[in-house]
């Protein structure tokens, strides 16, 4: 844990060098606007801590600015998606969120008592963590609510993912063929809602 730990920190603390001289050396510099909601220099480094830790990317002097920029299309798709979820009224109850947070650490190699341990070492909040999980999980509630009723698997499309994949049983097979097709729904919901958006780079 203490290696872990140590690394982030460093790791974090190159991310905070390089990208002041981005941010004008302003924390609070406003680098985009999405329809009159602003996203900060701070948003950024915030999140591109958080990617760096929780997705164990490797951050140098190099590949810092594209990173950062990848970052702000992230930021600017979750502040579209989060109209989106507060036009539709889209609220996780305490249980919904419990079990979408064990799902994410069920497949990752660190705990979250660990996470919280590296999230207080770089003087983070583990609600940024959170919220950025709830926005995630409320985007597919909202999806499944608007469009799992107009989905269907036939059993062609089943039978032939499980020839492709033969460990796989009927019922996941199906769940799957029926992913896949919420996965285009929310292309197309989202691609129409980047179309209206008024979004102006700083």
């Amino acid at each position: 844990m203490k290696f872990i730990t140590l690394y982030f920190l460093k790791l974090v603390l190159l991310i905070s060098i390089s990208y002041n001289s981005y941010a004008e050396n302003s924390d609070l510099k406003i680098v985009v606007l999405v329809n009159d909601e602003i996203i900060t220099t701070h948003d950024v480094v915030q999140r591109m801590k958080l990617n760096a830790i929780i997705k164990g990317i490797n951050i140098t002097p190099e590949n810092n600015k594209i990173l950062a920029n990848s970052v702000i299309d992230e930021l600017i798709n979750e502040k579209l998606k989060y109209e989106k979820i507060q036009e539709y009224k889209i609220i996780l109850s305490d249980e919904e969120y419990q079990n979408y947070e064990d799902r994410f650490f069920k497949g990752r190699n660190f705990s979250k008592a660990e996470l919280i341990e590296v999230f207080k070492t770089n003087k983070m909040s583990y609600s940024l963590f959170k919220e950025f999980l709830v926005n995630q999980y409320s985007w597919q509630k909202l999806i499944g609510g608007l469009y799992y009723r107009l989905t269907s698997a036939s059993d062609i499309e089943i039978n032939e993912l499980i020839e492709n994949n033969p460990s796989l049983d009927y019922e996941n097979a199906k769940n799957i063929v029926i992913q896949k097709q919420l996965d285009l729904r929310s292309s197309k919901l989202f691609r129409d809602i980047m179309n209206e958006a008024t979004i102006e780079y700083r």
